[in-house]
């Protein structure tokens, strides 16, 4: 109950290390993991800090306040969280339930080390799913006449049940990039590889007939230009001239919830840091 995680990006400079482990240090902190990256690109620093408040440390809030100081020095955006608190998940689905599924599964087994407050679809189909799993579930159909109206609605929802991360899992609807941008860093998407090359609704038959190779899935942060975020997780398998349409879409089902789970899980864990159109995942 005691454990936390303290995450750091800023300019990078000398002695950012050296600062944040005196610091823990002086509260009485014992660090258990810790990874960071500078790129030398950006100029920009990244830290994870796994740490454990001894007994007789400070409260955290006591924590955060004196480190306050220590971020100031060095131009920080940091935050620090209890390690124990799940991630509350908002998932949006269409009528391809392969990854919420798979979401849905790892959330009941206690491998997904996140609370799904709630699943929002633009159809009926998953209620019965949701039902069984006691996952609260709401109806949004979307039409060109009331697609404000129900992203109003959705923006209710990610309100009301203080969601701090929205994952599409396969939702065939496009957000508004109004609302792209308020969800910055907390919206996550999948899509298969093969955009922009196969555009429509039957990508694998389009792959089978130009005979591809590989094929694979990409889960990014959600921007106001689609399918172009920034990458967290993707993953790929080779193919032959053996394997039908179907048996492409499966091994795609498959990949796509693979990578989708993935990168909910660093998102969660708090290992993803964005780096301009970029992510630095600390592993």
């Amino acid at each position: 109950m005691n454990e936390y995680i303290l995450t750091i990006s800023c300019p990078d400079k000398v002695g950012i290390v050296a600062a944040v482990s005196i610091f823990l240090s002086e509260q009485r902190c014992n660090i258990f993991d810790s990874a960071q990256f500078g790129d030398r690109e950006t100029q920009l620093f990244f830290m994870r800090v796994h740490f454990f408040a001894e007994p007789d440390a400070p409260a955290a809030k006591v924590i955060r306040q004196r480190f306050d100081a220590v971020a100031k020095a060095y131009a920080m955006e940091w935050e620090m969280a209890a390690a124990h608190e799940p991630s509350r998940l908002l998932i949006l689905v269409s009528q391809h339930g392969h990854c919420l599924n798979d979401l849905l599964y790892r959330y009941r087994t206690g491998s997904l080390k996140a609370d799904i407050a709630c699943i929002v679809s633009n159809h009926q189909d998953f209620r019965p799913l949701a039902e069984w799993h006691g996952v609260p579930f709401h109806y949004l159909p979307v039409t060109r006449e009331n697609k404000q109206q129900q992203e109003h609605a959705l923006r209710e929802i990610i309100a009301s049940e203080q969601i701090e991360l929205v994952v599409l899992a396969r939702y065939m609807q496009i957000l508004s990039p109004e609302l792209c941008t308020d969800l910055k860093g907390r919206c996550i998407n999948i899509h298969h590889s093969f955009l922009p090359s196969f555009i429509g609704a039957q990508p694998y038959k389009q792959a089978y007939a130009r005979g591809v190779k590989l094929i694979g899935a990409t889960a990014h942060y959600v921007t106001p230009h689609l399918d172009e975020g920034p990458i967290i997780e993707q993953g790929v398998e080779r193919v032959d001239h053996a394997h039908t349409p179907e048996a492409l879409t499966a091994i795609g089902r498959d990949i796509e919830s693979m990578v989708l789970s993935r990168a909910i899980q660093y998102h969660v864990e708090r290992r993803v840091f964005l780096n301009g159109n970029k992510t630095v995942i600390l592993r």
